[in-house]
């Protein structure tokens, strides 16, 4: 093995997390080569999706894709006037790039070049192709997938098993913003520079709060519907939601009863342990599933079940009086991450449960090259709650996020196809709302810490976005839960 080649692969595999736009990149740039389009068509057809993909073509791009990695070609870096680096989008067809950069404060910019192809791109790149031998492109759809190697196992790129009912939801919600001449990042700065961010904001809520009102008629459609269970990742907006969707209930003629699954965390002393001997609260073996399978076939049989209250700060589950009994009309709204796993709620019967699956699937792009991933969007509102409400750090919570990623791998994402609906908890207009209340944080990262390149990068992509004010922001809102400031004990 050459030196150079032994270097890269001792390279620490935290680093492919950063190998994205190189690889888009690549695949741009192979794109253009072997289809031969002019510029304007390759800017229209070579993004993460190709309109109609030829196979043929697919196949060829991939083909151009492994020779440009094997020839270990340099990725050029160069740093230009933002007044030159707009003409020359303008030139080539790439308008919303231009637009984009129009609100960029800085005066420089860095334009990227592979084998005589230059572009604009975000987020850092890697020296040269040699780097990028772990890929693959699958058709998908109207477009496809560029695969990439899961960080446990970065030299190895694993199965694709598509959830199509959040593709569906993704795919929907895109529609609707494009309708609304908001599908990139340019548009909506446009949109906040010209004084029109409250009618964009008091739209797409106006939007999500049809779609709560949908589901919840959906829900009283089904007389024999006792349970709704809803799960999702980590800050897709499952406690506000819970409470809104229970207003749309109460307006359907139904009585709703918010049930926590927190409540049913076993006492902390007979919480399994992870492999590193830290209790693992992620787990279903956390939870104490048979006495909420108890607990929840009594209601169903009418009886009166004494509900639990947990007390996190003495890690004990706890019993205050608080009783409930179901009647005629009586629903409960059942919110936690295990809600989709039958083994959960092994003992209710199927059709007793409406199962809803929740998370921030954001359909905003950067540009036509780049999108926003749905991974980042959630981290920033965790970010935000995190600091406003349990007093962590920006750096504690980037720290973090990798465990509680691997915990939605294991107990979330698995079920989410087992739900009777994917509600999409993103709003097109949330990054520009956290900017202001994130970027402080991000900056509070020190300088040489593990998490201060994540936070650079965060920090990058945050200077896109004209910031939003909070004050239009309706106090019904499911970002409320992140900035403060809602009606909804959350």
């Amino acid at each position: 093995m050459k030196p150079e080649k032994a270097a890269r692969k001792r390279r620490p595999p935290w680093r492919r997390i950063l190998l994205l736009p190189a690889v888009l990149l690549l695949a741009v740039a192979a794109y253009f080569i072997e289809s031969r389009s002019g510029w304007s068509d390759l800017y229209r057809t070579a993004g993460v999706s190709l309109d109609a993909p030829d196979a043929d073509l697919l196949a060829q791009v991939e083909k151009r894709m492994r020779a440009l990695v094997d020839q270990a070609l340099p990725i050029e870096k160069r740093a230009v006037d933002i007044e030159e680096a707009m003409a020359f989008l303008k030139a080539n067809g790439m308008e919303d790039k231009a637009r984009l950069l129009n609100y960029r404060i800085s005066s420089r910019v860095n334009l990227y070049t592979l084998d005589g192809f230059t572009d604009y791109f975000y987020g850092y790149m890697v020296p040269d192709t040699g780097y990028l031998r772990w890929f693959a492109l699958e058709p998908f759809e109207d477009g496809f997938i560029l695969r990439l190697p899961a960080l446990e196992n970065p030299e190895q790129v694993g199965p694709f098993t598509p959830s199509m009912k959040v593709f569906r939801a993704m795919h929907d919600a895109e529609d609707r913003s494009a309708a609304m001449y908001v599908s990139n990042v340019a548009e909506m700065d446009d949109i906040v520079a010209a004084g029109e961010a409250t009618q964009m904001i008091l739209a797409h809520e106006a939007l999500m709060e049809k779609r709560i009102g949908d589901i919840a008629e959906e829900i009283a459609s089904r007389k024999d519907v006792r349970f709704v269970m809803i799960a999702g990742p980590s800050s897709s907006g499952k406690t506000t939601f819970s409470h809104r969707l229970s207003t749309q209930l109460m307006a359907c003629g139904l009585r709703p009863h918010p049930i926590a699954t927190d409540n049913y965390f076993r006492n902390r002393e007979d919480t399994p342990k992870d492999a590193n001997g830290q209790y693992d609260f992620e787990g279903l073996g956390a939870m104490d599933v048979e006495q909420f399978n108890s607990d929840m076939s009594r209601l169903l049989k009418g009886e009166t079940v004494d509900m639990p209250t947990y007390n996190f700060k003495k890690g004990v589950r706890e019993y205050n009086g608080d009783k409930l009994t179901l009647g005629p009309g009586d629903v409960l709204v059942i919110e936690g991450i295990h809600c989709l796993n039958d083994q959960f709620s092994h003992s209710l019967p199927k059709e007793s449960k409406y199962r809803i699956y929740i998370s921030c699937l954001t359909t905003l792009n950067v540009d036509d090259h780049n999108r926003i991933p749905t991974t980042d969007a959630r981290l920033l509102r965790r970010i935000e709650r995190d600091a406003r409400t349990r007093g962590y750090g920006a750096q504690a919570t980037i720290k973090m996020w990798p465990s509680v990623r691997r915990g939605e791998e294991q107990n979330i994402f698995p079920y989410q196809d087992s739900a009777d609906t994917v509600f999409n908890s993103a709003l097109i207009y949330e990054t520009a709302l956290l900017k202001p209340y994130v970027q402080p944080l991000l900056f509070g990262v020190p300088r040489g810490s593990e998490e201060y390149l994540e936070a650079k990068r965060l920090l990058k992509f945050l200077d896109y976005f004209l910031p939003v004010p909070a004050d239009d922001v309706p106090q019904t809102s499911l970002m409320r839960e992140f900035v403060g400031g809602g009606i909804y004990k959350t």
